[in-house]
């Protein structure tokens, strides 16, 4: 196989094929090329596609591996390129009954969570409203990434109403996913390495498979996929870690940067190799955005470099307002596009999805095209939520969540009250909901009120027949059965609304997500096509082929490219966001997601910022981001940074244009709102406050909980906006 394609230090990362090995691999240095040429090479030396796996985070990568290492070898013969989440699901299926589950298990998704808490909360008399069903899932994801079970959840944690309920409500959970025969996405992982520490003989059975193993992203592994890894690598060491510290950006939802900065302390003969040749952005993208970076100091040592020409300048703009900053975006794509370009090169990169609304509204004014990376999902629509339950019943009729979401879609006269009643006489007899209402003696499906009986009794034996027959029924036929004789089509035609139609449309264009599997796989199976659709990403829906500028936030353009990248929004409070300033770790990663948004463009890179922003209801001046400051200003143009003058008193520095406006920027003074009266003991010190509340203050009047974080908590305001007060003395009530 010829190498001629690649440079010096890629050749040397695919002839390294025993050992440990890091590598380094900067922002566009053809990470994905030098990765798929190396397991070809493994191939060709020798070494069986069954002893190799290959991990990444998101299907879309993962496919692309795929496709391109079978470019080059042609089939890869049992070799795993998949998922940390589709490896572990395949472990699992294989072997759940050795850690109590079986093997048709269902997974629930982030809706089907939130569910399952409601339903919990209701039942233990806990307020939803109080303890907020995402706050309590939040909680206990973060507790399962660290293998924190319930009770050492308890232990660790200080007494508190919180505390308290934040254990009940994870306990029942487990509780009921177990009787529910489901996992999480959290549990996928966690109830691996489980079985890898539970039981040698599986360890060791998927040591010997994968002697060789590579793991994409690695800056990206949170502690349970460092766990998992290093189990399996443990008996041969031949492990290639691929990843860039400069673009660790999830360490909010449990990413450790430590894992790629401690792998030489893990294995010690790790041999590191740094890809620093850039093919995507030209010279001076690449150095402002190196300018920024190497403010950070928990990073490894490389600068990236280009044989392309440095380019323009980075173009810097600072407007009037936000809405003025949209109109100025859309105005550059649409003067760009009549220049000669594509609409599919633009995308605006923005650190939040609030701040989408407004470059709608301006490309819309302006005709042109867009795409959102966000908001719903096709996969989180109603009626696809409705038809999918009624699916998973047929894989695993143990699931009591996706029961109660069906029983009375279509109505069946099955309200809340009879659901309850069903739900005791289930538990009394040790069964699901489905088995109960399925057994042959009938008694639990008789005591359903006349009209509800006869419904019930079709819908179940639907169901009851389509598992049956699952292994003889490709899965469309399960999905028309399941439409048809459960009546939920027929619910739809007789509405007669555009609504309706649209759903009916919706269910269709489902079919044809079945027709593309079943065309797609030799053996196609209903259980495998419901694990695939659990393990489907957002950033999985980006459609590069779409003639539309793309919108997303920085989070979702990692590993995405565009030869012309808008990132508005560069301003103090917003990007970085106000909590990185109290917190160095934070602002390290915030300066991170700088550095990703910057390098997704490859010609021409726009920066923007607005002097006036309505945030929370209210319109406030702002200051510009340091990290403009910290950009190299030989390399931008345009407005230009406002810089602190030395040695004058003139006006009052807010980041305008002229460095002066008759409004002050202000940071948020929390001791200046807060009651200094020591003798009246305030609300906000006995209550316990969290994200979503909403409160009264008695000066300011009602406002909602936007943050609440140690003696702080910020408050956004209905008439003055927000506030930051300190817990202790702030009149805070709980409305």
């Amino acid at each position: 196989m010829s190498f001629s394609n690649l440079n010096e230090k890629q050749q040397e990362a695919v002839n390294k094929l025993d050992g440990p090995i890091l590598i380094l691999a900067g922002a566009g240095s053809g990470k994905t090329s030098t990765m798929t040429h190396r397991i070809a090479h493994m191939v060709e030396s020798g070494i069986d596609p069954y002893r190799i796996l290959a991990v990444t985070f998101t299907n879309k990568a993962a496919n692309e591996m795929r496709e391109r290492v079978e470019g080059l070898i042609g089939s890869t013969g049992g070799m795993w390129i998949m998922t940390f989440h589709a490896m572990c699901l395949r472990i699992l299926h294989m072997n759940a009954d050795r850690i109590g589950y079986n093997s048709n298990f269902v997974i629930y998704d982030t809706s089907d969570q939130k569910t399952l808490v409601k339903k919990i909360e209701k039942e233990l008399g806990i307020s939803d409203k109080e303890y907020k069903p995402q706050m309590l899932l939040s909680v206990i994801s973060r507790c399962k990434e660290k293998a924190m079970g319930p009770e050492e959840y308890r232990e660790v944690s200080p007494e508190s109403a919180r505390s308290k309920a934040v254990y009940m409500v994870y306990s029942e959970y487990d509780k009921r996913l177990k009787e529910n025969n489901a996992m999480d996405f959290d549990d996928l992982l966690l109830n691996c390495m489980k079985l890898f520490e539970a039981d040698e003989e599986v360890l060791v059975k998927y040591q010997q498979r994968f002697r060789y193993i590579m793991v994409d992203e690695y800056q990206d592994t949170n502690h349970i996929q460092y766990r998992l890894v290093s189990m399996l690598a443990e008996e041969h060491h031949n492990i290639c870690v691929v990843g860039d510290d400069d673009q660790c950006i999830y360490q909010w939802r449990g990413a450790d940067i430590r894992n790629i900065l401690d792998f030489e302390k893990d294995f010690p003969e790790a041999q590191v190799i740094r890809l620093e040749q850039n093919y995507r952005s030209v010279g001076n993208i690449l150095a402002a955005a190196h300018s920024v970076i190497r403010n950070n100091r928990s990073r490894k040592r490389k600068e990236l470099w280009t044989t392309k020409e440095d380019g323009e300048k980075i173009r810097y703009s600072r407007l009037e307002s936000d809405k003025e900053e949209a109109s100025y975006i859309a105005r550059q794509i649409g003067w760009l596009a009549r220049d000669g370009r594509e609409y599919s090169d633009f995308a605006i990169l923005y650190r939040t999805n609030a701040q989408s609304r407004l470059f709608e509204e301006a490309l819309s004014m302006q005709g042109i095209p867009y795409q959102v990376l966000s908001g719903m999902r096709y996969y989180d629509r109603k009626e696809i939520k409705d038809v999918m339950a009624y699916m998973r019943l047929v894989v695993n009729p143990a699931d009591d969540l996706s029961l109660l979401r069906v029983i009375n879609e279509p109505k069946r006269g099955v309200g809340a009250k009879t659901q309850d009643k069903i739900a005791a006489f289930a538990r009394v007899r040790q069964q699901s909901m489905f088995e109960a209402l399925s057994d042959p003696d009938g008694e639990v499906l008789e005591t359903l009120p006349g009209k509800a009986f006869d419904k019930v009794k079709e819908m179940v034996e639907c169901i009851t027949l389509c598992r049956q027959e699952r292994e003889n029924l490709d899965v469309s036929d399960i999905f028309d059965e399941l439409l048809v004789k459960t009546g939920y089509l027929k619910s739809l035609e007789n509405d007669k609304t555009l609504e309706s139609e649209s759903r009916i449309e919706n269910l269709m264009e489902f079919k044809s997500v079945i027709a593309d599997y079943e065309k797609s796989t030799e053996n196609s199976s209903i259980d495998e096509f419901m694990a695939q659709l659990a393990l489907a990403a957002e950033v999985d829906n980006y459609d590069d082929g779409q003639a539309s500028c793309t919108m997303m936030t920085m989070h979702s353009a990692k590993g995405l490219e565009f030869p012309v990248v808008f990132m508005p929004g560069m301003e103090d409070g917003l990007f970085p966001g106000s909590r990185a300033f109290d917190d160095p770790a934070s602002m390290e990663e915030e300066r991170r997601l700088c550095y990703v948004g910057m390098t997704r463009a490859e010609e021409l890179l726009f920066l923007t910022s607005a002097e006036l922003r309505m945030r929370y209801g209210r319109t406030d001046y702002t200051r510009e981001s340091q990290f403009l400051k910290e950009i190299d200003s030989t390399l931008m143009t345009g407005d230009a940074v406002y810089q602190p003058r030395k040695g004058t008193s003139l006006g009052v520095p807010t980041g305008s244009r002229d460095g002066y406006a008759q409004k002050p920027y202000k940071p948020f003074d929390a001791m200046k709102y807060a009651r200094m009266d020591t003798h009246k003991k305030s609300q906000g010190a006995s209550v316990d406050l969290a994200q979503g509340d909403r409160v009264f203050h008695k000066k300011f009047g009602e406002g909602l909980v936007i943050e609440s974080a140690g003696s702080i908590v910020t408050v956004a305001f209905d008439s003055v906006g927000i506030k930051k007060l300190a817990r202790d003395v702030a009149p805070l009530e709980k409305l």
